[in-house]
């Protein structure tokens, strides 16, 4: 089913069905709706009829320069050639290519932006960004270059000048990278494509890249959560840990919105578990299996990445809140300079502003990249304790289920990511508190969007890994305790997960094997949801 983009309704799940293909392999189409393409046509010819002549008064964008020509004239005979001057002036991207979605979210989003109707474009302008997007056809963008200020200039130059066939533009299509003008006949679509007024200026300016890269984090971390509260449980259950902290009336009396939630999550995912229990707790491996032997007392409460994870989840479960709110607003709005609005009658006013400014994403995806480190975070705590038998509740060392010396177990998976976290922490650093005014001071304020959306990806990415890796090594200790602990039958979400993770990847209870493939294998769960969706087959919808 296609998604219609009419400038006002469009929302991140339709940006994620358009931008990545579904599980048939295809994206959804993408298509402008009847009343925004009449509402378009209406303005343009408007403009084409009343603006387009040298007596016209300059209008940023239109018949002026940009920066600070802009009080410098542009004729209309120049006109054509502004726009190609135009593009190839702001092409000045560096770094390796972004990916595909975020360059099909990109070319979504533009085009919604003006089915919103105030930039002014040609309708054929819209109809190329939805043909390239329907045709598979994805322009090569650096990523980096831009500082979300006038917009991301530098690298929505690229998607302008691939729409325009430029042959120094790029397109990757049917897996092949080739100049722009040899893909688009590969396409099938018509090579040859003239921008008008104003076109040119309304493709490259506004904070349309940042807010793709912001979509696609901010949903995969709001998916990556509800696994990392899974994988939190399956790990309570594999170290018998204390279920009272997660007691309602705990919460209540903080009652912190996402704390609450979080701590019903996990209510839900291990009701009716007799594993994390007093009983179980005071099992004891067999000698030959415990290294050390850890002397066991009744457990008053659990360490601070057990006891305190609703308090930890709790909070980006809020941020996402606030993201998505944030997010979702900027999805339906017009975000480049000039705008033009309709006065009554059949006149209309251009108006010079700031929608461009990225300030807004550049906050919401540092609030995304530090909300998201913390949870990489404490989740790689647990798995540090996982391999410790001395804070794991007598687990066999390294959840080494071979001869030991001989094989190693886990320490390195964990090791692993315990990089992942240093680097996000060192991404996780705010990019929004920077600026530096460019472009002859004319942008003395510069919000640094896409750096800021770029490395909240990064981080959302690893958490990805590690919160999938804490499902691996959690389901690895409770297959090394599932015949001690039989008469200790774990939770119904729990079991259901532990059966999602054990479908795909056995435990390794013959030693060390090559742990890149489990970690993939784990990685894909977590992708697919595989895991939570099991689970919430049995408890309900997790929050």
């Amino acid at each position: 089913m296609s998604v219609i983009i009419d400038g006002q309704s469009l929302e991140p799940p339709d940006v994620l069905r358009v931008s990545r293909p579904g599980p048939d392999g295809t994206f959804a189409l993408a298509e402008l709706a009847p009343e925004a393409r009449a509402a378009i046509a209406d303005t343009r010819r408007f403009i084409e009829a009343e603006w387009m002549h040298d007596e016209a008064p300059l209008m940023y964008g239109f018949n002026t320069g940009v920066g600070l020509f802009k009080d410098t004239r542009v004729s209309v005979a120049d006109i054509p050639r502004y726009q190609e001057t135009l593009i190839m002036a702001h092409a000045t991207g560096v770094g390796e290519p972004l990916p595909a979605d975020v360059v099909r979210a990109t070319m979504l989003l533009r085009a919604n932006a003006f089915a919103s109707n105030f930039s002014g474009p040609q309708v054929s302008v819209v109809d190329r960004l939805l043909d390239f997007l329907n045709a598979g056809l994805h322009p090569v963008i650096p990523s980096k270059g831009s500082v979300g200020a006038s917009g991301d200039l530098a690298p929505l130059a690229y998607i302008a000048g691939a729409l325009a066939a430029f042959p120094q533009a790029e397109i990757v299509y049917e897996g092949r990278r080739m100049p722009a003008p040899d893909a688009i006949a590969a396409a099938g679509l018509p090579v040859a494509f003239e921008l008008g007024a104003k076109d040119a200026s309304a493709l490259i300016n506004g904070s349309t890249v940042s807010l793709a890269l912001a979509v696609l984090a901010a949903a995969d971390a709001r998916r990556i959560l509800r696994n990392a509260d899974v994988a939190l449980a399956l790990t309570v259950e594999a170290m018998r840990a204390e279920v009272n902290a997660f007691d309602p009336r705990i919460h209540a009396a903080r009652p912190q919105a996402g704390q609450v939630r979080a701590a019903e999550n996990v209510r839900k995912l291990l009701n009716g578990s007799r594993r994390a229990t007093e009983a179980a707790r005071q099992l004891v491996f067999p000698e030959e299996k415990r290294d050390p032997a850890v002397p066991l007392a009744p457990r008053i409460q659990d360490v601070y990445s057990l006891r305190c994870a609703p308090h930890v989840h709790g909070p980006v479960m809020d941020a996402l809140d606030y993201i998505d709110r944030i997010v979702g607003i900027e999805i339906n709005s017009a975000t480049d300079n000039p705008l033009i609005f309709p006065r009554p009658g059949t006149d209309y006013e251009i108006i010079s502003g700031g929608n461009f400014h990225g300030q807004y994403l550049a906050q919401a995806t540092d609030l995304l990249a530090i909300a998201m480190t913390d949870l990489g975070s404490i989740s790689e705590r647990r798995l540090a304790r996982l391999i410790d038998p001395n804070m794991s509740f007598g687990l066999p060392r390294n959840l080494n289920a071979g001869k030991r010396g001989l094989n190693t177990g886990f320490p390195t998976v964990q090791c692993s990511m315990s990089a992942l976290v240093m680097e996000n922490r060192g991404l996780s650093t705010p990019g929004s508190v920077d600026s530096i005014p460019g472009k002859g001071n004319s942008e003395d304020h510069v919000s640094n969007s896409t750096w800021c959306a770029r490395k909240a990806r990064t981080v959302v990415a690893n958490v990805e890994q590690i919160v999938a890796v804490e499902m691996l090594m959690a389901s690895q200790a409770l297959a090394l305790i599932e015949d001690l602990a039989a008469a200790f039958p774990l939770a119904g979400g729990t079991s259901a997960a532990l059966a999602a993770v054990r479908a795909v990847v056995a435990p390794a209870l013959d030693g060390d094997r090559w742990w890149h493939t489990d970690m993939a294998a784990a990685l894909r769960l977590v992708q697919d949801n595989a895991v939570v969706e099991a689970a919430e087959g049995v408890v309900g919808p997790l929050h």
